[in-house]
């Protein structure tokens, strides 16, 4: 069994990650590779030529189990809903925010297609089994994901420093109240997300355009009456330029930025403390 447990180990990063980008929830994900494991001691291990290939299915077909129930659940969520922010101080994530969001519109067998092939490079006869389809099949399903995710995609990268130079910026401008600057940081067309999970106080909608969204920052900073928070570090968010904050009621908060032009063209903040959970175990 210690054989096991060590092979497990060395492939739960991976697995985690494969599980996340599936449900956009760490706790999920976390709850499925810990399912992964127990098929894992109870297999037969001296019949898998590849571990990795053999868990990465078991993880797969366990996440598309999860999925028809969280599509449920997010039916009845209060507010806008984002996937669990993860914060990486370094590299840029392959699946970023935004596209994430894009993956949310895709039936549960178009996304673990697209993840599958695209994201993690897995031939289509691989993914066809580890969808019990076959490899034609695949292939339509993440034909038709590509079209839906193009949009998902950064079209303008930003280097990372130049990135964090500019959530620098926001983050000054916007617990500073000094909305003049703040808008002019944002772009035309700029969108507000903000998930409290009815759990915080936050926006019942997403806010739309240049307008909306600083009128709804002043309002921000006139609430606050100077509590602004504590700023925890600069960092890339689901691949997105941001910050960790403590607000001033102690919970955490991460703001994430999507930067096309050296403006900002979407926001995504988010405040439900289930969401940040696993986030303020890191930290401490």
């Amino acid at each position: 069994m210690s054989d096991a447990a060590a092979t497990f180990d060395a492939l739960r990063p991976p697995l985690l990650r494969v599980a996340y980008r599936m449900l956009g929830s760490m706790a999920d994900a976390e709850d499925v590779v810990q399912d992964a494991w127990l098929r894992w001691a109870d297999a037969d291990r001296q019949a898998v030529r590849v571990p990795e290939a053999f868990l990465r299915r078991v993880v797969t077909r366990l996440c598309l189990d999860q999925l028809k129930s969280a599509r449920m659940r997010r039916e009845a969520y209060v507010g806008p809903w984002l996937p669990d922010p993860v914060v990486e101080p370094d590299a840029v994530e392959d699946v970023t925010l935004p596209l994430m969001l894009a993956l949310e519109r895709l039936s549960p067998l178009e996304r673990a297609a697209f993840l599958l092939h695209d994201v993690f490079g897995e031939s289509f006869d691989d993914v066809a089994e580890s969808l019990g389809r076959d490899s034609a099949a695949c292939r339509q399903l993440a034909a038709r994901a590509r079209e839906h995710v193009r949009a998902g995609k950064p079209r303008f990268p930003v280097e990372r420093a130049h990135g964090l130079e500019i959530a620098r910026a926001f983050f000054a401008a916007s617990r500073g109240g000094v909305i003049g600057r703040l808008g002019e940081m944002l772009a035309e067309d700029v969108s507000l997300y903000s998930d409290g999970g009815g759990k915080r106080p936050a926006a019942a909608r997403v806010m739309l355009g240049w307008g909306e969204v600083t009128r709804t920052f002043a309002a921000i900073a006139r609430l606050a009456r100077g509590r602004t928070g504590e700023l925890v570090r600069y960092a890339y968010v689901n691949g997105l330029p941001g910050f960790i904050t403590r607000e001033p009621d102690g919970i955490l908060q991460t703001t994430a930025l999507l930067i096309e032009n050296d403006r900002v063209r979407a926001i995504y903040v988010m405040r439900n403390p289930d969401k940040l959970r696993h986030l303020e175990e890191r930290l401490n």
